[in-house]
């Protein structure tokens, strides 16, 4: 099998036209170096796969009959990948000035990193405060009694996401977002592929965590830059509620694996809580009509309280 320089696997659902802005940066930006694109898409209903074969037939396209989520989707691209490295690239993102070109030099540069994180913008001027922390019981509290808010810059209150950081230095991280993590193959072949026990979010959190415990570094670097098309929200609006479940399953996921059954628990009634408080003040709000999209979030709240106490979640 020849080998190329980097594998660019983007994961679709029902994303046909921002994931068409997407490969045709990939393909414009991308001169100096031999790389391939794998689509995996998690069949959609949109003509997305009809867009990938007609208008980049160069593409390796590889058709789900279901949504088997994003880890499940991204190991399938990996398991055929020829690159030295692998990219993994959310379809809502844009590649400027020869991204993926500039972090492949930074990590030739730097063999003990196995995973680099590049500059995210959410427009032309805003930088998103992509990577974070590992989880702990004790930012989960910080984050959900609004003390994180209060001091956003703060090195304790303010550790999850690493406030006082504005991404436009290098600095060795925790976890590298999603959107955008550029992995050495060598280290994949170390750790393992991604844990398909996540069905979508904190499916890096625990990759990077395995990492870490490897000694591989992860690393983000703003010598790169890509747009990530309004924070992200553009992919996941469509399904807003199931996406809120989702994201505390993983991460209750992620702390019973990780952290242990106690931790475990302690997240699980500290999320449990503060939806129940939530869900009290948006009801209120609701019946009085008061608060922006009161209703709204009365029923995300609703939805995770039947996850927490039935098991029940609503289905992508």
């Amino acid at each position: 099998m020849n080998t190329l320089d980097v594998s660019i696997i983007i994961v679709n659902w029902n994303t046909r036209d921002i994931l068409r802005d997407c490969l045709r940066s990939v393909y414009e930006q991308t001169r100096a170096i031999s790389f391939e694109v794998i689509v995996v898409d998690n069949a959609s209903a949109d003509g997305s796969t009809a867009m990938v074969g007609r208008e980049f037939p160069q593409a390796i396209l590889i058709e789900n009959p279901e949504n088997r989520g994003f880890a499940a989707a991204n190991n399938q691209g990996m398991k055929i990948a020829r690159g030295r490295y692998v990219l993994l690239l959310n379809p809502d993102t844009i590649v400027l000035d020869g991204a993926i070109e500039k972090t492949m030099a930074f990590a030739d540069l730097h063999p003990d990193v196995g995973i680099v994180g590049c500059q995210v913008l959410e427009n032309e001027t805003k930088i998103q405060r992509t990577c974070f922390a590992f989880p702990s019981l004790r930012n989960l509290i910080v984050q959900k009694t609004g003390l994180r808010r209060l001091f956003p810059r703060s090195h304790f209150f303010g550790s999850a996401n690493m406030g006082w950081w504005d991404r436009d230095t290098e600095s060795d991280v925790d976890v590298v977002s999603g959107m955008f993590m550029f992995v050495k193959s060598q280290a994949i072949r170390q750790v393992g592929m991604m844990d398909e026990d996540y069905f979508i979010y904190a499916e890096e959190t625990d990759w990077c965590f395995r990492f870490c415990k490897a000694g591989w570094r992860r690393v983000f670097t703003p010598v790169a830059r890509i747009i990530h098309r309004d924070g992200g929200n553009k992919s996941t609006d469509p399904v807003r509620l199931q996406t809120y479940v989702q994201f505390q399953k993983s991460m209750l996921i992620f702390y019973r694996k990780h952290r242990g059954l106690l931790s475990w628990a302690g997240a699980k009634m500290i999320y449990l809580v503060s939806v129940l408080i939530s869900s009290i003040v948006w009801n209120i709000g609701r019946l009085l009509n008061i608060g922006k999209n009161s209703q709204g979030k009365a029923r995300l709240c609703t939805a995770a309280l039947r996850f927490y106490l039935f098991g029940t979640e609503p289905r992508l």
